[in-house]
Formats: structure tokens, C-alpha cells, sequence
């Protein structure tokens, strides 16, 4: 079935860039994890926590379609910088890892913001950080929206469903952006000198790589996105995780070997050329209590932002009985 981009209903309007007032507090360090201090928006206070988790080649601000919305639905609305990203302090100690994202987000939460649960909404590498956390801290998470990233790894379960699981790690049509980043990363920030150089590389990703469906992010959206990256520091944070699969240390393994039982609502840009449609046959056995896969026309990988008309009903909904329950419980 063809979408006909041409008639994709027009999107919220997106907030200014100082809508919304930036807060920062300290994560302590536990073994092999560093302390730092951690960028967030908080939005909404009073209502049913709701943790947004970003991505590749993201920052927070990938959500500022959806934060309002979101607010004006009974929402209390956190959403970080993971370290190195945005305006969270980079690591001292170079750790950039999913365990250590999944515990500086679970210390802000629950420590620093003292909510004992929460529901959790992640894509790209935010949805695998969303995997790790539920596993390591069981009863944490509520539930769950799950979209365009790498499944749970439960490679067995994928072969007995007649799946192959080595198409989960298997590079798709804009791939080459793995490899550079994970196994030459020095090589590329050479070529990669200068601060437009750098936001022109993040850039792309939005733009003709093809990432978004096409026309989804103007040249206007795209400065917004990519001036975060503008520092060969902050670049290098957000390759990290790509040099995970070529021996990068870590401060703990990820929990991304077991199926996932929390509820969890999974959505699929069909536009999407980073993550393949082959997604939502792994979700399908990966997460046993599942609403979907729903996929959302005129998106790609950044649905949220693409469409945010969808994306905000739909994530609204799908917690609508745990604000219900907040709101009757105080």
C-alpha cells in the first residue's frame, strides 16, 4: 500500500526552543559508572510519571512535539539527555553503555524525583536502554512503548519462530554509518573537523539518508536537532554504543537476552529505511504482552516527531488506566 506523502495531515506545532525549562541533577557513581550530572525536562508535576528515552542521533529535543501533549493528558513528563548527549555532562571516565544509560535514568526517577514506578516510551537506542531498565529493576516499569529499534535478543525463541536473528544486526540499505562509527570512529572524526562538518554529518540522517520520511524535518527543525552534536565530544558520546560490537568495554552487560513480559505497546514507522519491517515479526515473539505492532503511515525512525498527531493519541491511550489510577489514588 502506497502512502501518498502529499496528503500526511499537517503536524503540532513545534515549541519554541526555550518552551520548555532545562533542569539538571546529580546521579551518583556505582561500580564501573562514573557520576555526572543529567539534563532533563520535567513537565506535568503531580501526574502519572512518564520517562521519554531518545536515541541516535538524538537529544531530548526530539521530543518537544509530544511533552505538551503529553502534559495536557494527565502526564508528568521526564524526559533526559543520556549522558554525553545534549546538555547532560559528558564522562570523565569515557563510559557509555546501555547498563550505564539504564542506571543514571533509573537514579533520576527513582532517587532524585522519588517515583517508586513509572511508564517508559523509547525508540533507537532509547528503547533498548527501556529493555535493559525493566529487566534490572523489575516492577520499575509499567509499561512500556516499544519502537523502529533492536529487539529483545532472544535469538532461540526467533529460530523456533522460523526468524532468522542475524537480520536483527545485519546493516539495511543506510547502514555504512555502523561501521564507521563502531569500527573507525578516529578515521571519521577526522574527516569530520569542524563544527559544520559535524552538524552537516547528523544532518543527513534526517535529511536524504532517508532516516524520515522525506520533508518531515525542515532545514529549520534540522538546525534544532543537530546543534547539540555541534563538539567532536558530543559526537563521539553518541557513537559509543556502535563500538559495543567491536570490543568497546562496558561497565556491565545489557539485559537484552530474555522476552519481555511488561505491557508494552510496539509501533513501526513504515517509512523507516534504518530499521526494517522484519522488526515487528521479532516484537511479535519478543514481548508476550503486546498491543500492535502498529504502524504509523507518513513516519520513519523518528516517528514521534513525524507524526506526532498519531503518536501523541496513541501514547496517551495506551496509559490512559494508569493515570486513571494515579489520579484516583491521591
Amino acid at each position: 500500500m502506497h502512502y501518498d506523502l502529499r496528503l500526511r495531515p499537517a503536524q503540532p506545532e513545534t515549541p519554541a526552543p526555550d518552551a520548555f525549562t532545562i533542569h539538571r541533577r546529580e546521579v551518583p557513581a556505582s561500580p564501573g559508572r562514573d557520576g555526572l550530572s543529567l539534563a532533563y525536562i520535567h513537565e506535568g508535576i503531580g501526574g502519572y510519571p512518564l520517562l521519554l528515552l531518545h536515541g541516535y542521533p538524538e537529544t531530548k529535543r526530539i521530543w518537544w512535539r509530544n511533552i505538551a501533549a503529553f502534559v495536557d493528558a494527565g502526564y508528568e513528563v521526564i524526559a533526559p539527555d543520556l549522558r554525553g548527549h545534549g546538555d547532560s555532562d559528558v564522562s570523565q571516565d569515557d563510559v557509555y553503555d546501555i547498563a550505564a544509560y539504564s542506571r543514571d535514568v533509573y537514579l533520576l526517577v527513582h532517587d532524585v524525583l522519588s517515583h517508586e514506578r513509572c511508564g517508559v516510551v523509547g525508540g533507537d537506542v532509547g528503547g533498548v536502554v527501556a529493555v535493559d531498565l525493566l529487566h534490572r529493576y523489575p516492577g520499575f516499569v509499567d509499561k512500556l512503548v516499544f519502537f523502529d529499534t533492536v529487539p529483545p535478543l532472544v535469538f532461540d525463541d526467533y529460530v523456533a519462530a522460523g526468524l532468522d536473528p542475524m537480520s536483527i544486526l545485519s546493516d539495511g540499505p543506510t547502514g555504512d554509518y555502523r561501521e564507521r562509527q563502531g569500527a573507525t570512529p578516529d578515521e571519521l572524526a577526522a574527516d569530520l573537523d569542524t563544527v559544520d562538518k559535524r552538524r552537516r554529518y547528523i544532518g543527513e540522517m534526517y535529511g536524504h539518508r532517508l532516516w524520515a520520511s522525506p520533508g518531515t524535518f525542515s532545514s529549520h527543525d534540522v538546525d534544532f536537532m543537530t546543534e547539540p552534536f555541534g563538539s567532536e565530544e558530543r559526537l563521539r558520546a553518541g557513537w559509543a554504543v556502535y563500538q559495543l560490537a567491536h570490543g568497546r568495554p562496558v561497565s556491565e552487560p545489557p539485559i537484552m537476552d530474555r522476552k519481555v513480559d511488561v505491557p508494552t505497546l510496539v509501533l513501526y514507522g513504515m517509512d523507516d529505511h534504518v530499521v526494517g519491517p522484519e522488526f515487528m515479526h521479532f516484537c511479535e515473539v519478543a514481548f508476550t504482552d503486546r498491543t500492535g505492532p502498529v504502524v504509523l503511515p507518513g513516519a520513519g525512525h523518528f516517528l514521534q516527531w513525524e507524526r506526532a498527531d498519531l503518536f501523541n493519541a496513541l501514547v496517551s491511550a495506551f496509559f490512559g488506566d494508569l493515570r486513571v489510577r494515579h489520579e484516583l489514588s491521591d
